[in-house]
């Protein structure tokens, strides 16, 4: 099954199930759904009303996660392209909620920096209050799976080791097009991923290059925290991004990133300068 969050012209985001060319409304938002007895399987009877795609309004498939979480170096045709080591340990780090952006609403561009770069990713959203995870268990807390857009701003992101600055200006978390569940996807670790910039193909790879898979990150992540609701986990990003070009290809006011993830979906934005209202003073 798919799940979106969605709104009608003017109308208030909700939470729905995609059945073909339409969405079914189910009367409430993501997480009350992924909260409730069942999760999203028992969300499969639900009845609503019913509207099409192409009237709809899809946003962010969680409207603000509790926790964005990234992993980086995480694919052996990166990392031979960053030239660096394969990390003995997974390096995680977070990218604020204020970041999240829609499956096909705009990227900033940001008035402070020309360094911006695209990172396509396969992503998860957590379905189970969790701590403590056995590899051999997480399968049981993933709600469902995600095409998502670890935008970057690099010379901010380079400028501090924890990467947090650089990877979470606002807009810079694109993802959804929608929840795809666990039953419809099958092996995570087996998905064919592009990326493309303008038409131009950047990344191609599979999720089977993976260093960290989806199930040690949970166990691993979960060993130091709890993992809860809606919760937004990105698996890294494969060779093929704009700084790993010579000369960088890095994005422009007009680009449009397209990512194509097998059996999850695609996602595409594009960049647009930075607007004056994003002044809050």
């Amino acid at each position: 099954m798919k799940f979106a969050t969605f709104s009608l012209k003017g109308g208030t985001p909700r939470a729905g199930r995609v059945d073909g060319d339409a969405v079914i409304d189910l009367g409430t938002d993501m997480l009350s759904l992924l909260s409730a007895p069942g999760g999203l399987p028992a969300a499969a009877g639900i009845t609503g009303s019913r509207h099409a795609l192409a009237d709809i309004t899809l946003h962010a498939p969680v409207l603000r996660p509790p926790k964005i979480l990234a992993i980086g170096l995480n694919y052996k045709d990166h990392i031979e392209e960053t030239k660096l080591d394969t990390p003995s340990f997974p390096m995680f780090f977070n990218k604020q909620a204020t970041a999240t952006n829609g499956p096909y609403s705009p990227i900033h561009m940001p008035r402070v920096s020309d360094k911006l770069d695209y990172e396509g990713e396969l992503g998860f959203v957590i379905g189970r209050r969790c701590r403590h995870v056995p590899r051999e268990r997480a399968h049981e807390v993933i709600a469902g799976y995600v095409v998502c857009n670890d935008v970057s701003v690099r010379d901010w992101q380079m400028r501090a080791q924890t990467f947090t600055l650089g990877k979470s200006f606002d807009t810079h978390a694109p993802f959804g097009p929608f929840i795809v569940t666990p039953d419809e996807v099958g092996d995570p670790h087996a998905l064919d991923l592009k990326t493309f910039v303008n038409g131009e193909l950047r990344q191609n790879s599979n999720t089977r290059h993976l260093v960290f898979d989806c199930f040690t990150q949970i166990e691993t992540l979960t060993a130091a925290f709890t993992l809860e609701l809606g919760d937004l986990i990105l698996t890294g990003t494969p060779s093929g991004v704009g700084i790993g070009f010579k000369p960088h290809k890095y994005l422009h006011v007009g680009d449009r990133v397209r990512i194509e993830i097998e059996k999850v979906g695609a996602i595409e934005n594009e960049v647009v300068a930075e607007p004056a209202d994003t002044d809050l003073i």
